[in-house]
C-alpha cells in the first residue's frame, strides 16, 4: 500500500467509480432518478463483492427537489435542505482548483462509507465547494443538482472530473487502474490524467510535446446512457476558453473532444480503452450514433437486497438460494 495513502480506508482503491449523482442512501438526497439509482446500486454491488473501488460524486446541499402531488394531481416541487454531517464524514483533505475562471477554487470532502451484505466497503467521495474562502458563486457550485446554465454545469463538471482527481491525489491514491466514468458529465478527469503524464515526461510543456493519449485511454473506461443528442453535454469553445484554464492547448483539446464544441461524450468516447451502452439494444442505438467508436454494453442490474424486502428475501433463500449472487441460476 501506498506509504502516503491517508484516505482511512479499509484498502487502497484501484477503481474510481465518476458519476454526477450517486444515489445510495435516501437520507442523502444528491441524486435525481435513474442515472444516480443505478451508480448507487453498482457502488453498493462493489462492496458485496469485495471489490477495492471508490466512487467520487458532488455533494449537493439543495438537493435535486422533492415532489408532492395536490389533490388537482398537479405538481409542487419543494427545495430540499438536509445536513451533510449528519450521515457522512467530512474529511480533513482540501484541494485548491486553479481551472476555474482563473480563480482558486477551495474543494473538500465528504465521506459515506457503504458496507456490503458480505461486509465489504466501498467509500463515497461527496466533493463540495461550499467554503469560507470561496466567492458566493463558487460556494453554490455544488448547492444543486441539475441546476444554473450551461457555463455553470461546466464549472460543477470542472469540480467533479478534474477536482475528484486532484482529490484522490490529495488523498494519497495514485495507483488508481480505473477510472470509470459513468456518463460524460465527469469526462473531464481525461485531461487531468493527461496533464499528470505529461509532468511526468517532461519538466516543461509545451504546445507540440507529445501528449500520451494511449496512456490515459489505457486508464479510462466510458459508459453511455442516454440515446438522444440532448443528453451528451457540449460546450461552445468561446466559453471553454474563458472559464476552463487546463493547459492544454486549443488544438490538443479540439483533436480529443470535438472540433466544433466540446463534447464530452467525444471526449469520453476518445480517451477510454472501453466504452458501452446499458442494454443491448442501448448499445446498437450508441454504436449508430457514433459510428466511429466502438460500443459495447452491459445490461443495467439493481442491487437486489436494496430493492427486495426481508420476506421476500427469506422465501427466495429458501427456495434460490443463488438468487443475489447469480441472477440466470435457478
Amino acid at each position: 500500500m501506498n506509504s502516503r495513502f491517508s484516505g482511512g480506508f479499509k484498502f487502497e482503491p484501484a477503481i474510481a467509480y465518476f458519476s454526477m449523482e450517486i444515489g445510495v442512501d435516501p437520507d442523502v438526497p444528491t441524486y435525481s432518478g435513474g442515472l444516480g439509482v443505478l451508480a448507487g446500486d453498482t457502488l453498493k454491488a462493489c462492496a458485496d463483492l469485495r471489490l477495492p473501488v471508490v466512487g467520487l460524486t458532488l455533494l449537493y446541499r439543495k438537493g435535486f427537489f422533492r415532489q408532492e402531488i395536490t389533490a388537482k394531481g398537479e405538481q409542487v416541487e419543494k427545495e430540499v435542505h438536509w445536513d451533510p454531517a449528519e450521515k457522512l464524514k467530512l474529511l480533513p483533505n482540501k484541494i485548491v482548483l486553479h481551472e476555474i475562471r482563473g480563480r482558486d477554487v477551495l474543494v473538500q470532502g465528504w465521506l459515506y462509507s457503504y458496507i456490503g451484505d458480505s461486509g465489504g466497503e466501498t467509500p463515497i467521495i461527496f466533493l463540495d465547494t461550499d467554503l469560507e474562502g470561496n466567492s458566493p458563486e463558487d460556494r453554490q457550485l455544488t448547492a444543486t443538482l441539475y441546476s444554473g446554465d450551461r457555463e455553470w454545469r461546466l464549472k460543477q463538471e470542472i469540480v467533479l472530473g478534474i477536482g475528484g482527481v486532484k482529490f484522490l491525489r490529495a488523498l494519497g491514491i495514485n495507483d488508481i487502474q480505473t477510472y470509470h466514468m459513468n456518463e460524460g458529465h465527469s469526462a473531464l478527469l481525461t485531461l487531468e490524467l493527461l496533464r499528470e503524464c505529461k509532468k511526468m515526461a517532461l519538466e516543461t510543456w509545451d504546445e507540440d510535446a507529445t501528449w500520451d493519449i494511449e496512456k490515459v485511454k489505457d486508464l479510462c473506461v466510458f459508459t453511455t446512457h442516454t440515446p438522444v443528442a440532448a443528453g451528451h453535454d457540449s460546450f461552445p469553445w468561446d466559453m471553454v476558453e474563458r472559464t476552463l484554464d487546463t493547459g492544454l492547448s486549443l488544438k490538443v483539446l479540439k483533436n480529443v473532444a470535438g472540433e466544433d464544441r466540446l463534447n464530452m461524450t467525444f471526449l469520453g468516447l476518445n480517451l477510454s480503452r472501453f466504452a458501452n451502452g446499458v442494454a443491448k439494444v442501448h448499445g446498437d442505438v450508441s454504436q449508430k450514433m457514433y459510428p466511429g467508436y466502438q460500443i459495447d454494453f452491459i445490461t443495467n442490474g439493481i442491487h437486489t437486497y436494496t430493492w427486495v424486502q426481508e420476506p421476500f428475501r427469506k422465501l427466495f433463500d429458501k427456495y434460490a438460494p443463488l438468487w443475489a449472487k447469480d441472477p440466470s441460476a435457478p
